[in-house]
C-alpha cells in the first residue's frame, strides 16, 4: 500500500491506508463458519507469516513520528490518525496466531503467542517506551487505547524470551506501571483506569511472583499498587467493574506466596491485609450512601458480589489475625447499635436499614474468610478465631428468627445462608476431622461441639426459612439449594435423619406448615419450580431408613394423595381453572423431585403402584386440556421423561410384572396426545415457537429415548397381541418432526440433544419402523442426519454418525446376504429391499455424506475421529466408484510434486481392510484413517501452493 504512505501523502491518505490495514487484519482473524475451519486457519496463517510483522512495524514508525514531533491536540485529523494507528497495532496483537480462538469472556487467563520471528520488536526497550509515552502524552480516549495495547504487550507468553530477557522485558513493564502510578491523572477517566486494571491483572497471569519480586523497583511498585488498590476500593462508585481485576492480581499474589523461593522479601504480609481492609471498610461505609441517595444495592448484584467474595477469600487469610480481629469489632459493634435500634422506642426505619445493610455485608465476609480456609495453610489457631467469628453469625440467626414475626430482611437472610454454606464446605463433611478446633469457641458460647450439633442448627434455620419466608423466591430457592447440598453425601444423611427438624419435615410437609407449597394466586408460577428441589431433598431423607417399608411411603404421600384427590374431585365438577392448574403443576414438580431421589427398584415400585392407575389419568386429562399453555405442560412431561428414565436399573421390574410395559403405554398416550395437540398450533412467531411447541417436542423426545434404550420394555410383545400403543408413539414422532425444520433442529440446543440419541436409538433396534416410512419421511431424517454430521455440538454429530453407521451396516448386511443362501428361499426381506430401492432412487444422499466425513476427516479440526470412522468404512464399502472419484479429485486439484504421496496416503488407507463390516475390520480402518489424517495434513501443509479451494464436491 506504498501510495498511501509515500512522502508525498497527505494526512488523509495516512488515515485511510491504516483503516484499510485495519479492517484487513480484522477481516483475515474473523472465524467463517461457513467455509472449512482449517481452510481458515491456512488464509490466517499465511498472512501472519507474510504480512503482519510488516504492517505491526509500519504502525509502530508512524506512532514515532507522531512522537517525534509536537502533538496538536486540537487537530481533529492528527487525532483521527493516532487513533487508528493503535487501534491497528491493537488488530495485530489480538490476532488468533495459533488458532486457539481464545474466549474473551476468559479475559484473565488470556496468553498472547507472538511469533517467534517478532522476538526483535519485543526485545527493543524503546517498544514498550512508545506507548508508555503516548499514554502520557495522549488525550484521554487514546491514551485508553495505548493501555489496550500494553495489556497486550504485558500478556506475551513466556517463552518467547530467555530468563535474563524475560526480566529485562518484565523490568520494562514495571517500570512504566512506577511511571503511570507516580502521575496517576490520567487514571481519573473510567475507561483508562479499566484498562490499568485490567494490566495489572495480567503482570501476575504472566509473571510468577518470585519474578516480580527481583525487579530492581519492586518494593516501591508494590507499595504503589497497594495504595492505588485501596484507593480504588474506597471509591466503590467508580468504575465498579474493574474492581475485579485489582482483586485477581491481589489473590494470585498472596496465593502464590507458600512456593516463592526468593530471600527477597514480598511484602504482601504487609499490604494484603490492608487490601482486605480498605474492601471491608469501603463495603460497609457505602451502605448509608446508597440508602441515603437511593443508589443501586451492590448486594442486589449476586453473581459480582460472589465473584469477588472468592477473590478476597485468599488475600484475607494472609496475616488472618489482623482480618479476623478487625471483623470481631466491626460485628460487635454493628450487632449493639442494631440492638439498641430494635430496643429504641422510636425505632428509626433509616438507621435500622443502615445497621442491617452493614451486618448483611459483615456476614458475607465472616462467610468469605471461614471458606477461605479450604484455598490457604490454615492452622489450630486459624481454626480457632474462625469458631470466634461463626459463633457471633449463629447467635445473629438466632437474633434474627426470634424476631420473623415483627420485621425480617431478606439481605440478611441470603448472607447467612452463604455464610453456612461456606462453614459447611469447611467444617462439615465425611473428610474434616471431628476435633477441630472452630468447635471450643462454639462449646463455650453456644454448646455447638461438634459438626451433629452444626447440622441441627442447620436444619433448624432451613425449616424457619421454609415456614416464614414461603414469599421470598430467592430466599426459598437459597435455602432449597442449601437443603440440597447437605443431602447429598450418605454419611450426612446417615446423621441428617436423626435430627427431629428432618422428622418434622418428613411427617408435615403440607402449605400450612410451610407457605412456598401453596398454590394461591398470591405465588407466581415461577415460584412453584424450587419445590422439585425441595423433594429431592426430602425423598434423599426419607430414603434412608426406607427399605421396604410400603406403610411409610404411603405415609410420607399423604399431602400429595389429598391433593390431587382434590384436583379429580374438581375436574368431576364445574372446576375452577386457574387453581386446578396451580395444583397440578405444583404437583407434577413434586412429584418429579421424589422420582428422582428413587434410585432403586422397591422405592420406584412404590411410587408406581401409587401414581399408575389412579393419578396418570389426570396428568393424562391436564395434557388433553391445556397443550397451549407451556407453564402446565411442560412439568407433566418432564415428570413422565424421569418416570421413564432407567436410572440404576430402577425400572428392571419382576419377570411377571407387567409394570414396564403398562409405563410405556402411558407415556405413549401422553406423547400422542401432546403431539396430536399442538400440531394445530400454526403461524407462531419465532419467539414464541421455542417455548410453545418445540420445547414440548424435545421433552418428548427425550421421553421415548429413555423408553426405547432403557430395557425394561419388550417391544415385539405390542405387536404380537395387537397393541398400538407403540406404533401410535412411533407415528407421533413423525408428525412432530415434520412439523419442525431442519434448521430448527440444529438451532435449538436441547431439541437437537433429545432428537438426535433418539434417531440413534430407532436405527440400532427398529429399523423396520425406519425402512417402512414414506419416502419423503426417510429423506428428511437423512439430511438431518447429513447436517448434524457438522454440527459443532459433539453430542450431536456423534449421535449422526452411530445413525448413519446403523443404516449403512443394515444395508450392506442385507446386499450381503443376497445369493448366499441357494437351499432356502433367495427372496431378500421386504423391509431391506424397500431401504435399498430408496438408495438407488437416490444415490447422491449417501454419496453426499460420504463427503462430508471425508472432508471432516482430511480438513476439519475432527474431535470424534473415531464417531467418524465407524460409517465411513461401510459408505467406501457400499460405493466404491463415488470414493475412488473423490479421491482422484482430491488428488488432481494438486500439484504434480504432491500427487503421489497423497495416492500412498489412500492406498494406505484401505491396506489390510477386508469387504465386510466385523468388529476387527472395522478397528482396522479406525487405525489406518488416524494414520491417514495425520499423513493428508502434513502432505497438504508441507507446500503453500496446496489449492484448497478446488474441493467444493467435498464441501
Amino acid at each position: 500500500m506504498p501510495c498511501f504512505f509515500c512522502p508525498k501523502g497527505t494526512m488523509d491518505h495516512y488515515v485511510i491506508g491504516v483503516v484499510i490495514l485495519s479492517e484487513l487484519t480484522q477481516e483475515m482473524n474473523l472465524v467463517d463458519y461457513s467455509r472449512p475451519s482449517a481452510k481458515h486457519r491456512k488464509i490466517a496463517t499465511s498472512f501472519r507469516d507474510t504480512s503482519l510483522k510488516d504492517i505491526l512495524v509500519l504502525a509502530c514508525s508512524l506512532l514515532k513520528e507522531v512522537l517525534a514531533k509536537p502533538l496538536n491536540l486540537q487537530d481533529q485529523v492528527q487525532q483521527n490518525l493516532v487513533m487508528q494507528v493503535l487501534k491497528l497495532v491493537l488488530n495485530c496483537l489480538n490476532f488468533d496466531f495459533i488458532g486457539s480462538s481464545a474466549d474473551e469472556s476468559a479475559d484473565d487467563l488470556c496468553t498472547v503467542q507472538i511469533p517467534t520471528t517478532w522476538r526483535s520488536i519485543f526485545l527493543e526497550s524503546e517498544t514498550l517506551d512508545l506507548f508508555f509515552d503516548l499514554y502520557h502524552a495522549l488525550p484521554p480516549l487514546l491514551s485508553q487505547l495505548a493501555l489496550s495495547c500494553l495489556v497486550q504487550f504485558a500478556s506475551t507468553r513466556r517463552s518467547l524470551f530467555s530468563g535474563p530477557e524475560r526480566a529485562q522485558y518484565l523490568g520494562n513493564l514495571i517500570k512504566g506501571v512506577k511511571r503511570i502510578l507516580e502521575n496517576p491523572q490520567g487514571l481519573a477517566e473510567p475507561g483508562s483506569y479499566h484498562e490499568f486494571c485490567r494490566f495489572l491483572a495480567r503482570l501476575k497471569t504472566n509473571y510468577q511472583l518470585g519474578e516480580l519480586i527481583m525487579v530492581k523497583d519492586y518494593p516501591e511498585v508494590i507499595r504503589l499498587i497497594a495504595n492505588f488498590t485501596i484507593t480504588s476500593l474506597q471509591h466503590w462508585e467508580f468504575a465498579p467493574n474493574s474492581v475485579h481485576y485489582l482483586l485477581t492480581l491481589w489473590q494470585r499474589m498472596v496465593a502464590s506466596v507458600p512456593f516463592v523461593k526468593s530471600t527477597e522479601p514480598h511484602l504482601l504480609d504487609t499490604y494484603a491485609p490492608e487490601i482486605t481492609k480498605a474492601y471491608i471498610t469501603s463495603r460497609l461505609e457505602s451502605v448509608s450512601i446508597i440508602i441515603r441517595d437511593g443508589l443501586d444495592d451492590p448486594l442486589d448484584d449476586t453473581a459480582t458480589i460472589f465473584q469477588q467474595l472468592e477473590q478476597l477469600c485468599t488475600v484475607s487469610r494472609c496475616e488472618y489475625e489482623k482480618t479476623c480481629a478487625l471483623l470481631v469489632q466491626l460485628f460487635d459493634q454493628s450487632t449493639e447499635n442494631y440492638q439498641k435500634l430494635l430496643q429504641s422506642s422510636t425505632r428509626a426505619s433509616v438507621n435500622i436499614a443502615v445497621q442491617e445493610g452493614r451486618l448483611a455485608w459483615l456476614v458475607y465476609l465472616i462467610g468469605t474468610v471461614v471458606g477461605g480456609r479450604l484455598t490457604y495453610t490454615s492452622t489450630d489457631e486459624h481454626d480457632a478465631m474462625d469458631g470466634e467469628l461463626s459463633c457471633r453469625v449463629f447467635q445473629l440467626i438466632t437474633l434474627m428468627d426470634a424476631q420473623l414475626s415483627q420485621s425480617s430482611n431478606e439481605k440478611i437472610e441470603l448472607a447467612i445462608l452463604w455464610f453456612l454454606d461456606q462453614f459447611r464446605k469447611t467444617y462439615v463433611g465425611d473428610q474434616l476431622q471431628r476435633t477441630s478446633k472452630v468447635y471450643v469457641r462454639m462449646s463455650e458460647v453456644l454448646g455447638i461441639t461438634d459438626d451433629n450439633h452444626v447440622l441441627e442448627t442447620f436444619m433448624t434455620k432451613i425449616v424457619i426459612n421454609l415456614k416464614f419466608w414461603g414469599k421470598s423466591e430467592s430466599v426459598i430457592a437459597r435455602t432449597l439449594q442449601f437443603l440440597n447440598d447437605l443431602s447429598v453425601g450418605y454419611i450426612l444423611l446417615k446423621k441428617l435423619v436423626k435430627i427431629e427438624a428432618v422428622k418434622f419435615m418428613l411427617q408435615n410437609h403440607t402449605s400450612e406448615h410451610f407457605p412456598f407449597l401453596g398454590v394461591s394466586e398470591g405465588y407466581s408460577l415461577s415460584d412453584l419450580r424450587c419445590r422439585t428441589t425441595f423433594y429431592t431433598a426430602l425423598t434423599r431423607l426419607l430414603m434412608v431408613d426406607l427399605g421396604e417399608d410400603e406403610d411409610e411411603f404411603e405415609n410420607f404421600m399423604v399431602p400429595l394423595t389429598v391433593s390431587f384427590e382434590t384436583v379429580a374431585q374438581i375436574f368431576n365438577n364445574n372446576f375452577k381453572q386457574e387453581e386446578t392448574k396451580r395444583m397440578l403443576i405444583g404437583l407434577a414438580r413434586d412429584l418429579r423431585g421424589i422420582a428422582f431421589a428413587l434410585n432403586t427398584k422397591t422405592s420406584y415400585t412404590m411410587l408406581f403402584d401409587w401414581i399408575y392407575s389412579t393419578y396418570l389419568p389426570i396428568l393424562q386429562k391436564a395434557i388433553e386440556r391445556w397443550y397451549q399453555e407451556p407453564a402446565c405442560t411442560t412439568p407433566i412431561l418432564k415428570l413422565m421423561a424421569e418416570l421413564m428414565q432407567n436410572r440404576s436399573q430402577r425400572l428392571n421390574f419382576d419377570v411377571s410384572s407387567p409394570n414396564g410395559i403398562l409405563l410405556f403405554r402411558e407415556a405413549s398416550k401422553m406423547i400422542c396426545t401432546y403431539g396430536n395437540q399442538i400440531l394445530s398450533l400454526r403461524n407462531l412467531s419465532k419467539d414464541q415457537i421455542y417455548p410453545m411447541k418445540l420445547k414440548g417436542i424435545s421433552i418428548c423426545y427425550s421421553a421415548l429415548k429413555s423408553a426405547l434404550c432403557g430395557n425394561y420394555v419388550s417391544f415385539g410383545v405390542f405387536k404380537l397381541y395387537g397393541d398400538d400403543h407403540f406404533d401410535n408413539v412411533l407415528q407421533a414422532f413423525v408428525k412432530m418432526l415434520l412439523s419442525v425444520s431442519h434448521s430448527d433442529l440444529l438451532q435449538y440446543r436441547k431439541l437437537s440433544q433429545s432428537y438426535y440419541p433418539l434417531l440413534e436409538c430407532l436405527t440400532q433396534d427398529h429399523m423396520s419402523f425406519i425402512t417402512n416410512l414414506e419416502p419423503q419421511v426417510l429423506m428428511y431424517l437423512l439430511t438431518s442426519i447429513s447436517e448434524g454430521l457438522t454440527a459443532l455440538d459433539t453430542v450431536v454429530s456423534s449421535s449422526c454418525c452411530t445413525s448413519l453407521d446403523n443404516l449403512v451396516s443394515y444395508l450392506f448386511k442385507h446386499l450381503s446376504k443376497e445369493g448366499k443362501k441357494p437351499l432356502r428361499s433367495q427372496a431378500v426381506s421386504q423391509d431391506g429391499q424397500r431401504l435399498l430401492h430408496f438408495m438407488h432412487q437416490n444415490p447422491d444422499v449417501l454419496q453426499q455424506m460420504m463427503s462430508v466425513l471425508m472432508n471432516t476427516i482430511i480438513f476439519e479440526d475432527c474431535r470424534n475421529q473415531w464417531s467418524v470412522s465407524r460409517p465411513l468404512l461401510g459408505l467406501i464399502l457400499l460405493n466404491e466408484k463415488y470414493f475412488n472419484e473423490l479421491r482422484e479429485s482430491l488428488i488432481s486439484s494438486q500439484i504434480i510434486g504432491k500427487r503421489e504421496v497423497l495416492n500412498q496416503c489412500f492406498r494406505s488407507l484401505m491396506e489390510g481392510v477386508e469387504q465386510n463390516l466385523l468388529i476387527k475390520n472395522r478397528d482396522r480402518f479406525t487405525q489406518n484413517l488416524s494414520v491417514f489424517r495425520r499423513d493428508m495434513a502434513e502432505a497438504l501443509r508441507s507446500d503453500g501452493s496446496t489449492e484448497m479451494g478446488s474441493l467444493d464436491m467435498m464441501s
